[in-house]
């Protein structure tokens, strides 16, 4: 080996394995370069190319515009109950068909991803996302509207396995790069009610109609990228698959649901704890839901680069012991300005976890990664809406600060359960 290849073998002080030859014109879909396998612990630290980033940021925003079309959900129902005059049971029917529609269908859907080529699912889906909710509010009859939050639920249903298989082929073993896809999905829920709220005031329900374009616009950037998504997956193909492994998956399913139940009680009550229990104004309130899921998009951006430094179990186990004082915080520190700061670390501690889960999961099932994208970004994810109506017992019973004080002890059966997940064996869902 002369001088001049092995300094080219040099790249940020880091010495590399020769690259294999690329596989026709597949091996330069997107600007990405196979990578040798790695395997071990240091799998999930492997750097991301200029190019992944490119194809992450795409993934991100399409995953940010999906999500806002579930976060837009419940800014949306108080309006129909007061233009529409629905009733409370009628208004947590909407709720219950997005759920429906969002959580059930995407293990089904995920396997589908898995044995076929659906390139074109995550650009339907976000399309059908935003034609369902977005037509919601011009539609008269209550049957109607149910359906087409359902379909729209529906729609986010279909992105979710399809855009998490693409976006792992993307980032390969890089665990801050799928912290760039799942931190789209924090930033969509983020963004709904800043952006949904002040036309809903200016114009009624019938405004959901202006939420139709981003989705139809992204999913014609999606269905135009589906080529090179297609040859990236057969870049891919040649790479050791693993063996799927549904005990830890299981497991850390279960570790997602404890997160998903906490971050729903948290999201639906935290407003009403400093409007009744802290006698705070509106604004005030508002600004304390705007503080958690702030700390929501940068618990999920951090805790990618953190585990690409720590481990993907460690940095489970981190941000589900981090929750509990930052909940014990939220609901301890008097005053009405002081427990902000609690309610943005409460938010980054519960998302911390988040797009490590994701890939996780993916680790677990070399194999189907399709599927394990629609249980950990869907069905585990939607599980802890339908804990709310419990959340709300205790609310009725205890108000809102009883309801902060059940959610801190959640956390510790998360704890506990982290405690046994497994490193992957090996990092098999992709090249590192």
């Amino acid at each position: 080996m002369n001088s001049r290849t092995q300094d080219s073998r040099q790249h940020d002080g880091v010495r590399r394995a020769d690259p294999p030859e690329p596989a026709g014109p597949a091996g330069s879909a997107g600007g990405l370069k196979e990578a040798p396998l790695r395997t071990g612990p240091a799998a999930s630290a492997a750097p991301a190319e200029p190019g992944v980033w490119r194809r992450m940021r795409m993934w991100g925003v399409a995953h940010a515009v999906d999500d806002l079309y579930q976060g837009l959900v419940p800014a949306v129902v108080p309006y129909f109950v007061l233009e529409r005059g629905y009733g409370y049971v009628a208004a947590g029917g909407l709720t219950l068909a997005a759920t429906l529609g969002s959580s059930v269908p995407q293990p089904f859907i995920g396997m589908a991803v898995d044995r076929m080529r659906l390139g074109w699912l995550a650009a339907a889906g976000v399309a059908l996302a935003g034609l369902g909710l977005g037509l919601s509010g011009l539609v008269p009859s209550y049957p109607a509207v149910w359906l087409l939050v359902l379909l729209s639920g529906l729609g986010v249903a279909m992105f979710h396995p399809a855009a998490g298989k693409a976006a792992r082929e993307a980032a390969g073993e890089s665990t801050a790069a799928m912290g760039v896809f799942a931190a789209g999905g924090s930033v969509g829920f983020f963004l709904a009610p800043v952006l949904a709220t002040p036309a809903l005031v200016a114009w009624g329900v019938g405004s959901t109609v202006l939420f139709v374009p981003p989705a139809l616009l992204m999913a014609y950037v999606l269905f135009r990228d589906r080529h090179r998504q297609r040859a990236l997956a057969a870049a891919r193909a040649g790479v050791p698959a693993g063996t799927d492994r549904w005990g830890p998956f299981l497991l850390l399913t279960a570790v997602e649901v404890v997160r998903s139940v906490v971050f729903f009680g948290v999201s639906t009550f935290v407003t009403l704890y400093w409007l009744r229990d802290l006698h705070a104004s509106r604004v005030l309130g508002g600004v304390a839901l705007t503080c958690f899921l702030g700390g929501g998009v940068a618990g999920t951006l951090g805790g990618g680069r953190i585990a690409d430094r720590i481990g993907l179990v460690r940095t489970v186990r981190l941000g589900t012991a981090l929750t509990v004082p930052a909940l014990l915080g939220l609901r301890l520190m008097p005053g009405q300005y002081p427990p902000l700061l609690f309610a943005v670390l409460a938010g980054a501690a519960l998302n911390l976890p988040f797009a490590v889960l994701v890939k996780l999961g993916q680790d677990y099932l070399p194999t189907r990664p399709g599927t394990a994208a629609g249980v950990t970004l869907g069905l585990a994810v939607s599980i802890g809406g339908l804990i709310a109506p419990v959340l709300g017992l205790i609310a009725e019973s205890h108000g809102p600060r009883g309801v902060l004080v059940a959610l801190c002890g959640v956390p510790l059966l998360g704890i506990g359960l982290a405690y046994f997940l497994a490193e992957p064996e090996q990092a098999a869902a992709g090249p590192g």
